[in-house]
């Protein structure tokens, strides 16, 4: 299979195009009948079924296209439905559907090892565990941090969300529901701020001081550092509102744990897999974690997940964790696929289009007053409402409004955090189709605005 005979960026069709009053007959009943089955848990923000996606386009079973920001949450990293890695996943699946990699061997997963642990930003040998979500990657980075240093206590940030099993749950501090009635949690972890430029936090001056100083007082008040395995970090944070940090938390951070011999464990779940601009959004900092956890894009929409780690401190016992299905050969070779489009251009166009995707965010700032702040690297990136901006306060009942009108003209897009909404495309979308998602938001503020105006004056 060459790479060469398949386009880098496929033919999509026109979107958005809305031919019916939303949501349409055969969505309603899918929706209705979806309803009488499934768990109420799930956060459905708006009635979209998914009959077919090519790239940054879907297709509901009514024949309305909608443009999608989202890509199945940062996860259709190629786009959806690439020939290429559809062509993969065909070769993969007439060989071989499944063969644990946990008790054998096959080629997809040792070369998808090879690829990656060359990839990580850590020098030297590393060494890889492969799981099915990010949730199972943080879950095996914690045991490892825990057997590796002997040490129990782990340190995370508030706004964090790391999957929502009991480990990787009890180290988010994103939204008290995701932990409400589960408790209690996984023992033997702190919290602090996270450093948010936008929100400072505290008297100091610098929000990285602020957090270093927080977790100085840890050490001070809670638990010695010398008991402490590892800090859990996300590069940007990502559903805690896609914060970007200041360029001196991460160096920072990382002289931090190599003073007190802590690991440092990077969230790159969300960020990772070339949506900045680069493989690993770490990068960007120029700093080495000792263990990188993965997921969303690596495989381009099928499960996958992996924590790569320096190979002296991946050295947990034969039999000491496992999994059935994590490294799965049809995912490896999805994975495969990606990682080859991400060199072939993709990783380019990520940094080049959210560029002008930025660009964009901020033109919108400095017409529209209730957005207070816009940020992001490459094609993860965010606008945040607020009330006045002088106040800062949040404002999600505006941004929600905007979700709802964006979907209605055929745009898909989410929010994250109290009061944001992310664009996390896939790296094959245009510069022309971040246009016309951009018009559509624009659309969507001034309707919105209008409004509450009149609701006001009524």
């Amino acid at each position: 299979m060459n790479i060469q005979d398949f386009p880098l960026i496929p033919t999509q069709p026109e979107a958005p195009k809305i031919i019916t009053r939303l949501p349409g007959p055969r969505v309603r009943a899918l929706t209705g009948r979806d309803r009488r089955v499934t768990s109420p848990s799930y956060t459905r923000d708006y009635p979209l079924v998914v009959d077919r996606a090519v790239g940054s386009v879907i297709t509901d079973p009514d024949g309305n296209l909608f443009l999608d920001m989202t890509a199945g949450i940062a996860v259709t990293a190629s786009g959806h439905s690439h020939p290429y890695v559809v062509q993969a996943i065909r070769r993969q699946a007439e060989r071989c559907l499944h063969m644990s990699g946990t008790d054998f061997y096959y080629a997809s997963q040792i070369e998808l090892a090879e690829r990656l642990v060359k990839s990580a930003p850590m020098k030297g040998k590393n060494r890889i565990f492969f799981t099915n979500s990010g949730a199972e990657s943080i879950e095996a980075a914690l045991k490892l941090a825990r057997y590796h240093t002997g040490r129990q206590h782990v340190i995370a940030f508030i706004g964090a969300f790391h999957g929502r099993t009991y480990g990787a749950m009890s180290l988010g501090a994103s939204k008290v529901i995701q932990s409400q009635g589960f408790k209690p949690l996984v023992p033997q972890i702190s919290h602090v701020d996270y450093p948010n430029p936008y929100r400072p936090v505290g008297h100091e001056k610098n929000v990285t001081d602020h957090s270093m100083r927080e977790i100085e007082t840890v050490f001070r008040h809670k638990v010695s550092p010398r008991e402490v395995a590892a800090i859990f970090v996300e590069a940007i944070q990502g559903e805690g509102g896609y914060i970007v940090p200041p360029d001196d938390f991460l160096p920072r951070l990382r002289e931090l744990c190599s003073t007190h011999g802590i690991m440092l464990v990077c969230d790159e779940v969300q960020s990772g897999m070339g949506r900045t601009g680069t493989m690993w959004c770490i990068e960007h900092s120029g700093v080495e974690p000792d263990m990188i956890t993965s997921a969303k894009g690596l495989a381009s929409g099928l499960p996958l997940g992996a924590l790569i780690a320096r190979k002296k401190i991946m050295d947990w016992p034969y039999g000491s964790h496992a999994s059935t299905f994590g490294g799965n050969p049809v995912s490896c070779a999805a994975s495969l696929a990606t990682l080859d489009l991400l060199e072939a251009g993709l990783m380019h166009n990520a940094k080049t289009v959210g560029g002008f995707l930025i660009k964009q965010l901020e033109a919108m700032y400095n017409e529209f007053e209730v957005i207070g702040d816009v940020r992001g690297r490459g094609l993860m990136a965010a606008i945040e409402f607020v009330k006045d901006r002088s106040s800062r306060d949040i404002f999600p009942e505006f941004r929600n409004q905007v979700v709802q009108e964006c979907f209605h003209r055929g745009l898909l897009v989410l929010g994250c955090g109290e009061s944001a909404i992310r664009f996390c495309p896939a790296l094959t979308v245009s510069q022309r189709q971040i246009e016309t998602a951009m018009a559509i938001v624009h659309d969507a503020i001034k309707k919105v605005q209008q409004r509450i105006k009149g609701a006001a004056a009524a």
